[in-house]
């Protein structure tokens, strides 16, 4: 499966009673493919997979799968910090249809490397699906070092990384990994220099409003076209940094789902314990908003 260069992290959409607003899925998959997202991840970070439960997340899975029909591919996050429980929901997100699963570290426990590959060679050994490692070190306290993806990347179905370390880290993976592993970066923030160290893509949570831009960029970028990939990234800075510091830190996805209803899409706030924008954060996204009507 070729996940492509620009995946993007999609939003769980909610009702006014918080309950999943199952209507809006489709509404949501049709707005990212028209901007250019070759990919889906559907309940990781972004999708507020905490919250949602196993019946839920397996639910939004098969909408996505029939709705997407082939037209980009849809990625489950079927990580956790319990190594069987995501053994089971992957082994069910691959019976729902998904074209690969998404592993985040485990969070909170904090296992030592060895355990780290442990983990995730359980997991791969339990599924045919293609399996995309995710390292975000500022969640899960603990960083997937890069020798241990480079051994990771010898498993014939981990077939890439979402990575949120350094650029440096991202740079020794890319640069040693075998053929056809890919590093896709998971910071909008840090898309551009991570590309220019040896990414290949970005899996994104500012292509929910900006994805026809940032396909531009990692076009512009694939070409050779360095100042114009440059020229594309920094005018799409204000959009990468106010959708996680509006005007100070938010957790994500509050800021994009705020960002979305600006555009008309019902997706309606975050489950607790995430909290809404506060009115001053509202001002502040529909400021660096009004740049990208």
């Amino acid at each position: 499966m070729d996940f492509g260069r620009l995946i993007t992290a999609m939003v769980t959409p909610f009702d006014g009673q918080g309950e999943v607003a199952w209507d809006q899925i489709p509404v949501l998959i049709d707005m990212l493919i028209e901007q250019r997202t070759e990919s889906i991840v559907v309940f990781g970070t972004t999708g507020e997979s905490p919250t949602l439960t196993d019946e839920e997340k397996i639910r939004l899975l098969e909408i996505a799968v029939r709705h997407a029909n082939g037209r980009c591919g849809i990625i489950a996050g079927t990580g956790s910090n319990d190594t069987h429980h995501s053994i089971e929901l992957t082994k069910a997100a691959e019976k729902a249809g998904a074209d690969g699963v998404l592993l985040v570290v485990p969070y909170y426990n904090r296992p030592n490397q060895d355990g780290l590959y442990a983990h995730f060679a359980a997991i791969a050994q339990a599924t045919s699906l293609p399996v995309m490692l995710y390292n975000v070190p500022s969640r899960t306290a603990s960083n997937l070092e890069g020798e241990t993806t480079l051994r990771l990347a010898q498993l014939p179905n981990i077939v890439a990384v979402k990575e949120c370390a350094p650029a440096d880290q991202v740079a020794y993976i890319a640069s040693r990994a075998p053929e056809g592993f890919r590093v896709y970066s998971g910071d909008d923030a840090a898309s551009l220099p991570a590309l220019s160290v040896g990414a290949y893509g970005i899996v994104s949570v500012a292509s929910h409003v900006v994805g026809t831009k940032m396909s531009e960029m990692l076009a512009a970028h694939v070409s050779g076209s360095a100042s114009e990939a440059t020229r594309i990234y920094h005018s799409l800075l204000p959009v990468f940094k106010g959708l996680f510091s509006c005007p100070h830190p938010v957790p994500n996805p509050v800021a994009v789902k705020y960002a979305l209803t600006l555009r008309g899409y019902q997706v309606g706030g975050v489950r607790l314990p995430l909290v809404d924008a506060t009115e001053e954060e509202k001002t502040y996204i529909e400021r660096f908003m009004a740049d990208f009507t």
